[in-house]
């Protein structure tokens, strides 16, 4: 554990509330789940608090003030449980483990609270996070209230969203943060890498029984694991022939037949960072002429869209430019008609691609696979940009992008069947997607270890 950069992130948000007017900063990870019966889901920390602490454990508290001082409140050791469910750190070894100020046991949370509540100008939570913050927050407000009369304390007169300032130090990675995120990027690969190779032999020896879309997953899984990643960063989509047209689809039941595409998104979480990778391949080794065709299509948008990220370009530039090729793909290829849709510009004015390509082609990645940071530009005014459902929107423009951010770049074509559609593309779904972070020159791709070019892919499925 890096104590010195978890005390140095301590330390800035301390300033940026000491900036606000001052006040305290209550940080709750998550509590253990019950899964059934007696059985808990697998732990995982609230992210907030893991990037300020580096704690692992269950039911604990940060308490930051705006001077700088950090307490945790932890549960107790007790020998009993530990042989169950494992050591605890404890309050006492905290500090030194941990590099807080102090701490104490999780018992004495409802009791001290209250005295570092008192006469704070504001108390700073991560708003709509927890259910329960709130209610416990107000009872213990409530307790400074009562002593108002007789002690002449106060209660903080305001409560403010601990994640406005929390998102935008999220936003920014470390070297550190980067070099983890790489790490993690990579492992990921390795599992595409190795799902491809395992499908590719599993159908060449037996073709006609087809594959089973978990047993792909499971392939993932293993990979993931055995490079020490702690757990999938979000539920793999395995999606076999026609249900990669269904963009959130998890890995079922249904078999891979020759012939298919086999689209697979899947990504490891590693120490707390996640990684997020797409790529489709041919069940066979071999795309046809139709699947080339529109494979090709999303990696030139993909393509496109790599070139525009870049340190001070808009997060949406990369957007536009992937949706500028698909359109145009799309008309050449016919599965949009110049007759009926226009040029490519009318295509996009009128968000006819939306039929075939109806999400965005990035989002923030970080501790959370879809990670916090605001999107948009809040120090220029609104101005009109296109919709994704067609005509134009009134918004502040999308913020310009900087070193050490880090975002996803995931264009695709999804063709469902339908009248005027061309037959050839039916049942055919497409994503590619690889990690990136903004560089000074531009943007590193992180989740390069697996191909991407169709010659590549069938390459390495030989």
């Amino acid at each position: 554990m890096n104590l010195p950069a978890f005390a140095e992130r301590r330390q800035r948000l301390a300033g940026l509330l000491c900036q606000a007017g001052g006040g305290v900063a209550i940080v709750p990870t998550a509590p253990a789940q019950r899964r059934n019966n007696d059985c808990d889901f697998p732990f995982r920390h609230d992210s907030y608090f893991h990037y300020l602490t580096g704690f692992d454990e269950p039911d604990s508290w940060l308490v930051l003030d705006s001077a700088g001082r950090s307490t945790l409140f932890c549960r107790s050791s007790d020998p009993e449980r530990e042989i169950w469910d494992g050591l605890r750190l404890g309050p006492e070894a905290a500090p030194a483990q941990l590099g807080v100020d102090a701490a104490h046991p999780l018992q004495a949370l409802d009791a001290k609270l209250p005295e570092m509540l008192a006469d704070q100008p504001a108390v700073w939570t991560p708003f709509g996070v927890h259910a329960s913050l709130a209610a416990r927050l107000e009872a213990w407000l409530q307790t400074v209230r009562l002593r108002t009369d007789r002690e002449d304390v106060h209660a903080p007169a305001l409560q403010r969203d601990l994640c406005l300032p929390l998102d935008e130090m999220r936003l920014i990675k470390s070297a550190d943060e980067i070099d983890t995120m790489r790490r993690a990027a990579q492992i990921s690969a390795a599992a595409h890498a190795r799902a491809m190779r395992f499908a590719a032999h599993r159908l060449r020896r037996d073709p006609g029984a087809g594959l089973p879309e978990y047993e792909i997953e499971a392939e993932l899984l293993h990979e993931f694991r055995r490079h020490g990643a702690q757990a999938p960063a979000y539920t793999s989509i395995v999606a076999a022939g026609a249900n990669a047209c269904v963009l959130h689809y998890a890995a079922g039941h249904a078999r891979l037949q020759p012939g298919e595409l086999c689209l697979v998104d899947a990504g490891c979480e590693l120490d707390g960072y996640a990684s997020d990778v797409t790529r489709t391949w041919p069940a066979s080794g071999r795309f046809s002429a139709p699947q080339r065709e529109l494979y090709e299509i999303v990696q030139a948008a993909q393509q496109a869209a790599i070139a525009v990220t870049r340190p001070g370009a808009r997060k949406l530039d990369g957007h536009w430019a992937a949706v500028r090729v698909l359109a145009q793909g799309m008309l050449d290829c016919g599965l949009l008609s110049r007759a009926a849709c226009g040029d490519v510009d009318a295509v996009i004015e009128s968000a006819a691609y939306n039929r075939f390509y109806m999400h965005g082609t990035g989002h923030w990645l970080g501790r959370d696979v879809h990670d916090v940071g605001e999107d948009r530009s809040l120090a220029e005014p609104p101005a009109e940009e296109p919709h994704r459902l067609g005509g134009k929107v009134l918004r502040r423009p999308s913020r310009r992008l900087e070193v050490g951010m880090a975002l996803t770049i995931e264009p695709g074509i999804y063709v469902r069947p339908a009248p005027g559609v061309p037959e050839r593309y039916w049942n055919i779904g497409i994503r590619i997607e690889d990690d990136a972070v903004i560089t000074p020159a531009g943007c590193e791709l992180l989740s390069r270890g697996v191909p991407v070019a169709a010659d590549e892919i069938e390459a390495l499925m030989r």
